[in-house]
């Protein structure tokens, strides 16, 4: 969502407030905006669009404010106009927003009673009126904030800065993330601790709830019944937080050739290679043995995640799994019956719904475990157990990396399973180990055939609906496809169930029709190349992503083939995830498309 930056510096701080914007880009945005305070007034440049937009307009009419907030805006309330930008402002506050306040429109009709007028189609605006309401009257900024937060509801991530208070920043946070950077005679205020690295490596994370009042010399934090509480000063490592392409064009390209590394990183974090065993981090304390169940939850493509995570405990574990969209286990209010676990998946660890559901899991009194990427993030927090993805910062807006560390933390989880529980004998699990670490360096050969890739999708550019097919561990990679062709190209795609073939999608097949087909050599081999032939047979335009037989025993040209090398069949979905992310960034590029920020989309989803 949103990306929020404040400064209380020594010197102006617009120039660095744009700096930060611009590591805040990631979480997608269609407008931005810049706020500071000069000889007690407060002064405002805002501009649709990138943040290029924002930069030239800070060239003709600079800020010089030694105090400042920053913001990317995602629009959720009104059009990403100039306007409707943040910060938002009165003669008395300025403010910026992450999130939602879902009670805008009461206490948008109760300021219009007040005959307060409104200049903005936004929910972040009654925000600000209300400030100012409070400061009318009489009230001191810190007195002011801490009267009109409890009438706001919904998650959000709040940066204030006031009239003539050239020392006082103050935050609030209700869900969405918002941390603190501490330095030297200066102090800072941010969505994420990237946004703050080019500063300080000293940061704290707000818990929900919190509030703080900043001033250069002091930090000083109030949890939600308005009590001072000490938040741990963490000492973030430099050389995580640094985010540039590198060689490559896009930071998508970027995270999809890191892949080999962090995958590799994240699977010797959970397994003894000396001895071919899954070995957990100390603090993952599951008894698998005595769990009858487990539910599986997340959103986007961590929820396809957990669905190949649910063939693998299921298939090796004789573990009953359950897996829901987020969106909608925590509204269906399942029964949490029985000696269950909850399993949740996010990139970012502060996926709202998500987060929500982990919420009623935890009053339902279920033991949780999170498989996240940011381990200080909420949803750690508030599991019992993390499970750390060890991706680093993922800067694409499409999901690359962190995705098949999810994949590699999952199926560890779900070997041990099966030794606990009796499924696998010493020898299956050393075997699947084996194959597990062999998945690094089989990512290099894939990533290889890059410019082949390319090839494909140069054809691919030209359709306008594309069909993947998939059975058992492939058929969520194939949901993952079609959803990743979606965010990128804006091409229309549906993954199916190759099985499901005949049951209806065989009607769009044609000449014009591309289908990508995932067939490793599985115990479904046989039946996915059925359903192949099927689709040859009605002129379907056929790309096989398969082994360097499959194209052959399908009795298709190798050209149309994206040959991968064998591998087992159970850790076929590390291997045959960069394919597909491949197709569709190469394909998503020769449009002309913006890989890294597609339309509509942001990196991390902080509100419903």
């Amino acid at each position: 969502m949103c990306g929020i930056i404040g400064i209380l510096g020594n010197s102006a701080v617009a120039g660095n407030l744009l700096d930060s914007l611009k590591r805040l880009e990631y979480r997608g945005y269609d407008s931005a905006g810049i706020a500071t305070l000069e000889n007690g007034v407060l002064t405002r440049v805002r501009a649709e669009g990138k943040l290029r937009n924002l930069e030239l307009r800070l060239a003709d009419h600079p800020l010089l404010g030694k105090i400042g907030i920053g913001h990317t805006r995602w629009a959720t309330h009104g059009r990403p106009t100039e306007a409707n930008a943040h910060p938002h402002a009165t003669s008395r506050v300025a403010v910026v927003h992450n999130g939602i306040i879902e009670n805008f429109r009461e206490l948008r009709e109760a300021l219009a009673a007040e005959n307060i007028k409104f200049s903005t189609q936004t929910d972040t605006e009654v925000v600000a009126l209300l400030i100012d309401l409070a400061l009318s009257r009489g009230l001191s900024p810190i007195e002011a904030v801490r009267e009109t937060l409890p009438l706001l509801k919904g998650a959000f991530a709040l940066a204030f800065i006031f009239a003539d208070e050239e020392n006082l920043l103050i935050g609030a946070r209700a869900g969405a993330p918002l941390a603190v950077g501490h330095g030297n005679g200066e102090n800072y205020l941010g969505s994420d601790a990237l946004a703050l690295a080019p500063f300080t490596n000293r940061i704290s994370y707000l818990e929900d709830g919190d509030w703080v009042v900043i001033t250069r010399e002091s930090v000083t934090v109030y949890n939600i019944e308005n009590h001072t509480v000490v938040r741990p000063i963490n000492i973030v490592a430099q050389g995580t937080l640094v985010a540039d392409k590198g060689n490559f064009s896009h930071f998508m390209a970027k995270e999809i050739h890191e892949q080999p590394e962090v995958v590799g990183r994240t699977i010797a974090h959970y397994v003894n290679m000396a001895n071919g065993t899954v070995s957990l981090p100390e603090d993952i304390q599951i008894d698998f043995s005595s769990i009858d169940r487990l539910v599986i939850s997340a959103c986007g493509t961590a929820f396809y995640a957990g669905t190949i995570a649910k063939y693998w405990f299921e298939q090796l574990a004789g573990l009953p799994v359950e897996i829901d969209v987020a969106s909608e286990f925590r509204y269906r209010e399942p029964p949490l019956t029985g000696r269950g676990l909850a399993l949740f998946i996010s990139q970012s660890g502060e996926t709202a719904d998500t987060l929500a559901s982990l919420r009623y899991t935890n009053a339902g009194g279920w033991p949780s475990l999170a498989v996240v990427n940011v381990p200080t993030s909420t949803i750690a927090r508030e599991s019992t157990m993390v499970a750390p993805t060890l991706a680093g910062p993922e800067i694409g807006v499409a999901s690359t990396k962190a995705f098949t560390c999810q994949l590699a933390v999952l199926l560890a989880l779900a070997i041990h399973a099966g030794r606990a529980r009796g499924m696998l004998s010493a020898f299956a699990e050393q075997e699947l180990v084996t194959a597990l670490l062999s998945i690094p360096a089989l990512m290099s050969k894939v990533l290889a055939h890059d410019v082949e890739i390319e090839q494909l999708a140069r054809d691919l550019a030209k359709a306008k609906d594309v069909l993947y097919l998939g059975r058992g561990l492939s058929f969520p990679l194939a949901l993952e496809g079609a959803l990743k062709l979606k965010e990128l190209s804006y091409i229309h795609a549906e993954g199916y169930a190759a099985g499901e073939l005949k049951h209806g999608p065989i009607a769009l097949i044609d000449e014009t029709m591309p289908v990508i087909v995932l067939a490793p050599k599985d115990g479904v081999f046989e039946k996915t190349v059925s359903n192949l032939q099927e689709v040859a047979a009605r002129g379907g335009n056929i790309i096989l992503i398969g082994s360097a037989t499959a194209a052959t025993e399908a009795g298709l040209e190798r050209e149309t083939a994206i040959v991968m090398p064998d591998v087992h069949h159970i850790v076929s979905p590390l291997l045959y995830a960069l394919p597909v992310q491949l197709l569709s960034y190469h394909t998503a590029r020769v449009m002309g498309k913006d890989v890294d920020q597609p339309r509509n989309l942001a990196k991390s989803v902080t509100v419903e």
